[in-house]
């Protein structure tokens, strides 16, 4: 199966915009990673599109790295598509 996963918009308040491409590089290897661990969310397997994805909140720490808020952002993410 192959699935084609668009983002068009991710908003992370309260973080520098410097950082948004090293946090979507994490979030990208960390969909990947649980995508060819945990497989294909049922909710995307009948092929349909899917509009919108709500990752929801989640708090950091202050002194979280870039990749370790792309990695949180995406497990969240995978989450929201596994329910």
């Amino acid at each position: 199966m192959n699935l084609e996963l668009e983002i068009e918009g991710l908003v992370l308040d309260g973080f520098p915009a410097a950082d948004r491409d090293r946090v979507a590089r994490a979030m990208q290897r960390e969909l990947e990673r649980l995508f060819a661990e945990r497989g294909v969310p049922a909710s995307f397997e009948s092929g349909a599109d899917v509009a919108c994805v709500d990752g929801g909140s989640f708090e950091a720490a202050p002194n979280s790295s870039p990749g370790a808020i792309g990695a949180q952002v995406a497990r969240a993410l995978y989450g929201e598509m596994s329910e």
